[in-house]
């Protein structure tokens, strides 16, 4: 595997390069799969899962790296946000908060990761507090949007909308990444 260095600081390589681009597919894949909900309800989808699976098979940097891929081309236009959707009307809507804070999530992985690799009750319990810091910042910005799109709405009310219907599945879909993911980590090769 080659490394290519730029003002002495190691870049991302080939290899890791690709399982940023395989993973940024993944996650458009798992947006797809999606259960509708009535606007201003964010639709149940695998987002969350692919986080999860990500930042466990490929860790905090590449896994940052890996969402912001899938942010840019969703904001660019092609289509891999849930129900086919994009553009930068999407991440500036009423659910795009959440979109954005898979980012929040994977930047706290990656500042923890060297405290919690190998550890993985201490793995399992930094991707819960990434993803109650998704919930936080998509519930901000849930409620500003709504806000100026449709009048004030009460904390309360938009995390009923957007936290509390999501937590168990949430939690089923971290489940299955920590299984999934021990599976697959010894063919990941970085």
């Amino acid at each position: 595997m080659s490394e290519a260095t730029v003002s002495g600081k190691r870049s991302l390589s080939t290899t890791e390069l690709v399982y940023i681009a395989v993973c940024a597919a993944l996650m458009a894949v798992c947006s797809w799969i999606s259960i509708p909900a009535p606007a201003p309800l964010a639709p149940f989808t695998l987002q969350t899962f692919a986080v999860f699976l990500i930042l466990l098979l490929l860790g905090g940097k590449r896994g940052f790296f890996t969402i912001l891929t899938y942010i840019l081309l969703g904001a660019v236009g092609l289509p891999v946000f849930a129900q086919f959707m994009s553009g930068v009307g999407v991440l500036f809507g009423t659910t795009g908060g959440y979109i954005i804070g898979f980012l929040f999530s994977a930047l706290l992985y990656w500042v923890l990761e060297r405290f919690i690799e190998g550890k993985g009750a201490l793995q399992i319990g930094t991707l819960v507090l990434g993803l109650i810091v998704c919930y936080a910042f998509g519930t901000a910005w849930f409620m500003v949007v709504y806000a100026r799109q449709a009048g004030p709405v009460g904390l309360a009310t938009a995390l009923g909308w957007c936290v509390l219907p999501f937590i168990i599945p949430d939690l089923a879909k971290l489940a299955l990444a920590w299984c999934l993911g021990a599976m697959l980590k010894k063919h990941v090769h970085l």
